[in-house]
């Protein structure tokens, strides 16, 4: 049956993306208590890393480059294992919702990377929104109630989110020699690769975990991490990268509600302030942008980068072949 018989595809993709990244920071608040920060990024990376490498594998193995494989080696450690890390020690402190607001200030980030190093022209409404999503950061840091532990999380969340965006500028010259869903799942590999000193902790976790709690672990690996990127490019393929990466800001909504309704719990009220002023200063920053770039990062939300292509959350330019 083709597409136009079924328009509601791409939207029903599309909630299907959103839904299964707002999870991951549920699913990761979840197993706090039963996993290690480490333990937790080894385990879904390992099942990340077969689930990716089932649909890689069949359609030819890479050939990288010297060049390329620092590349891969980076982004490996720093996209798929400090960022792993850092996110999942940060929500033993903070709440999900709050993690997923704290995510979202990537877009600047990026941005303000690619002026520094792929040439990109630092405009007015980039120092803007600069200012107001690092001000909305503040009010979400001064909002949490634990005091040192709480802010320690912050700033493990936002150490994610600045290692992510270093990671997505890294991968764009790489993404135009080499196959996306090979980029992925050899970064994929290496994050695994670099987490493996966890590997006792692993299974020392998984050893007095639940069955459901292990399920759960399988599941951040094989949904986010895997199946969301697949629903997010074939929407990106019948919706534009704008209007695509404009409904990734129903993460943190989605992940608050879910961490309502799962684990009874929600953001300090100053944090909502925090996180709709961070949010304005990405929308002000991407204003003027030349290119409708809408990159993505698995459940780190919407991610635009000035002149480059349109990319789904994990696989890169859209041109690539969908999974």
């Amino acid at each position: 049956m083709p597409l136009s018989e079924r328009p509601w595809l791409p939207l029903a993709a599309v909630a299907t993306t959103l839904l299964l990244w707002a999870s991951a920071f549920v699913a990761i608040r979840h197993l706090g208590a039963d996993f290690s920060a480490g333990a937790l990024s080894l385990g879904r990376l390992l099942v990340g890393s077969v689930a990716l490498g089932a649909v890689a594998v069949p359609r030819g193995l890479p050939r990288p480059s010297g060049r390329d494989w620092l590349g891969l080696v980076a982004i490996g450690v720093l996209w798929f294992g400090v960022y792993n890390v850092a996110l999942n020690q940060g929500e033993h402190h903070v709440d999900a919702g709050t993690s997923a607001m704290l995510i979202q200030i990537s877009p600047v980030l990026i941005a303000v990377l690619a002026t520094l190093f792929l040439g990109e022209r630092f405009t007015p409404w980039l120092a803007i929104g600069l200012v107001l999503a690092f001000a909305g950061v503040v009010l979400i840091g001064l909002s949490q109630p634990g005091g040192r532990n709480d802010l320690v999380g912050v700033l493990l969340c936002l150490l994610a989110a600045l290692v992510y965006s270093i990671a997505l500028v890294i991968q764009k010259p790489l993404v135009s020699r080499l196959s996306a869903i090979h980029v992925t799942w050899l970064a994929c590999t290496v994050g695994a690769v670099a987490c493996l000193p966890f590997a006792g902790q692993l299974v020392d976790a998984t050893r007095h975990a639940s069955a459901s709690d292990i399920w759960w672990v399988v599941y951040l690996g094989l949904f986010p991490t895997a199946i969301a990127f697949t629903t997010y490019a074939f929407a990106l393929r019948h919706m534009t990268a704008s209007n695509l990466g404009i409904t990734t800001y129903l993460v943190p909504p989605i992940t608050i509600l879910m961490g309502w309704v799962f684990l009874g719990e929600t953001p300090p009220g100053m944090a909502y302030a925090g996180g709709a002023l961070a949010l304005v200063g990405v929308a002000i920053a991407r204003r003027k942008t030349r290119t409708p770039a809408a990159q993505t990062s698995g459940e780190a939300g919407p991610v635009p980068a000035p002149e480059m292509e349109p990319c789904s959350p994990l696989t890169g330019p859209a041109e690539a072949e969908p999974r």
